[in-house]
């Protein structure tokens, strides 16, 4: 099983060797495809003059990571594709680990790892952090899809077929590594994350999740409706939007866009209970019953798992009866 790590950079110096000396120290990696995407510093030097053979050098102008990718893979010789960034360090056995588990189950198109965060790291970062690393059977996956994305990408190890079923590394107007995840899954395929810390993802001010408009909430938003819609036009039910505040509204908005419009609101706000949102009622939680899919889109911390415990306590089975989409 040939594996090829796709490495792309843009005025790296300072780090970019360290992070290709990192997976080259795996025996497993068969190649490291270091692409760069138009640097303006001495990185392509640096890499150049790492003598290693397993090393393949490639050049592109400053196209962005999807577009860099997507020339890497053309350039990449393997059936495994793993990911890595100039700025991160991957540890030992977390590609050979990956690679394991990708053959074991022909399911899964994507195995990541828990992670760490080094650098500029915010509590935001950290929750985030917290949450995909909960995030570790293919089961944990497929209920998290809508939420966030669940894998961090430079962690990953995918199947090269997988990745070309669903076409390919391609820009997006959102974030280019969630869209890849959510048309593998609707796709049909899996994800899982080796149990383990076995990657440092460095922060800093300039980072794409914080820097990056394709980041941004609202542009995630539209991410999560985009595919959302389809998944609830499969369960040929009416829709009820569990939240009726600014989170729950603005998402009916966005799934109005592709055709989906909630038929009611759950809150438990009594405050709320009785009138509209978006043309629709809004109704207590004693109300809920199966011939509704319920979307759950709540923006407190912490209200998600309890809405997703009250629901399973009441025999909604998640994935059947409702998502988490929020």
């Amino acid at each position: 099983m040939t594996v090829s790590v796709l490495l792309p950079y843009r005025d790296a110096a300072a780090t970019v060797v360290r992070a290709i000396e990192s997976v080259l120290a795996e025996d497993v990696v068969d190649e490291v495809v270091a692409i760069d995407d138009g640097s303006q510093d001495d990185g392509f030097s640096r890499v150049n003059n790492m003598h290693d053979t397993r090393i393949v050098h490639v050049r592109t102008e400053g196209v962005g990571i999807a577009r860099a990718l997507a020339v890497g893979l053309g350039r990449a010789r393997g059936e495994m594709i793993a990911r890595m960034d100039a700025d991160d360090v991957s540890k030992p056995g977390r590609i050979a680990s990956s690679v394991a588990l990708l053959e074991h189950d022909a399911s899964l198109a994507a195995v990541g790892c828990r992670i760490e965060l080094t650098g500029a790291v915010t509590d935001g970062m950290r929750a985030f952090m917290s949450w995909q690393n909960a995030l570790v059977t293919p089961e944990d996956h497929a209920r998290a899809i809508f939420v966030e994305s669940p894998l961090c990408h430079p962690s990953v190890t995918m199947r090269r077929a997988a990745i070309e079923a669903v076409g390919g590394f391609r820009d997006a107007p959102w974030a280019e590594d969630w869209d890849l995840w959510l048309r593998l899954d609707a796709a049909g395929f899996r994800f899982a994350k080796v149990p383990r810390v076995l990657f440092a993802w460095t922060q800093h001010p300039a980072s794409a999740t914080r820097a990056d408009v394709r980041c941004s909430v609202e542009r995630m938003r539209a991410a999560r409706a985009r595919y959302l819609a389809p998944r609830l036009r499969a369960m040929s039910r009416p829709i009820a939007v569990w939240g009726a505040g600014p989170t729950g509204k603005r998402l009916a908005r966005e799934l109005e866009k592709h055709g989906i419009r909630a038929a009611r609101f759950i809150d438990i706000d009594p405050r709320k209970i009785g009138r509209t949102r978006r043309g629709a009622p809004v109704v207590d939680r004693a109300s809920l019953d199966r011939e509704h899919a319920i979307v759950v889109a709540v923006g407190v911390r912490g209200a998600r798992d309890a809405v997703r415990t009250e629901l399973t306590d009441r025999g909604f089975v998640e994935g059947v009866d409702f998502v988490l989409a929020a």
